[in-house]
């Protein structure tokens, strides 16, 4: 007799935190709620409740969830995609940067940029979600730091200041592309200006 596979908890709740960030991006944080969450996982209904007992539980998961998928897709450009040859120029850094920038403006990347915004909305009145969020900025900042030092490393002045404008200026355009505000920053025009904010030039 066959036996049952039993789904892997910690996959479970990943699923769910995922369907969660696109019910956040779709009906915003008054729509989050346990069965939507089932439905849009396409799992049976209480599964949400089962893994997150309560609301607060669910959103804190998720915010947990968004700045770990974040933190990877950042973590892909200070680390370098190619384990065996990391590329540490300028232009590399700045060109794999822009293109983390530029997922997060359109499509999947999108959907979570805005269940981000949701998030962080709550984080003034919530203060796990505040730390949690706190955290992966402060996380960022060190890893645009490295990123600035990569990129100039003759000139380590100011090193600390052009990282937090990086992520200032990547904020801004999230924000503008989570309202449908501005039509999405052509590439070639995001690499130089990024390249200008890195360089201390902008």
């Amino acid at each position: 007799m066959a036996t049952r596979r039993t789904p892997d908890g910690r996959q479970r709740r990943r699923d769910l935190c995922d369907a969660a960030i696109l019910v956040l991006a779709e009906l915003g944080a008054k729509g989050l709620s346990h069965p939507r969450v089932d439905r849009r996982a396409g799992v049976p209904d209480g599964s949400a409740s089962y893994y997150f007992r309560t609301r607060t539980a669910l959103v804190h998961a998720v915010a947990e969830r968004v700045a770990e998928l974040d933190l990877a897709d950042l973590r892909s450009v200070a680390e370098g995609t190619e384990a065996t040859e990391v590329d540490t120029s300028r232009q590399a850094a700045v060109t794999k940067l822009a293109a983390v920038v530029l997922k997060s403006l359109t499509g999947d990347g999108l959907i979570r940029t805005r269940a981000r915004i949701e998030l962080l909305l709550q984080a003034s009145r919530d203060p796990a979600i505040s730390e949690v969020f706190h955290a992966n900025s402060q996380t960022y900042l060190r890893l645009h730091t490295e990123l600035a030092e990569r990129a100039r490393p003759a000139n380590t002045s100011a090193v600390d200041d052009r990282a937090l404008l990086t992520v200032m200026f990547i904020s801004g355009l999230m924000l503008s592309a989570a309202s449908g505000n501005q039509p999405v920053i052509e590439r070639d025009r995001l690499e130089l200006l990024l390249a200008q904010i890195v360089d201390g030039t902008s």
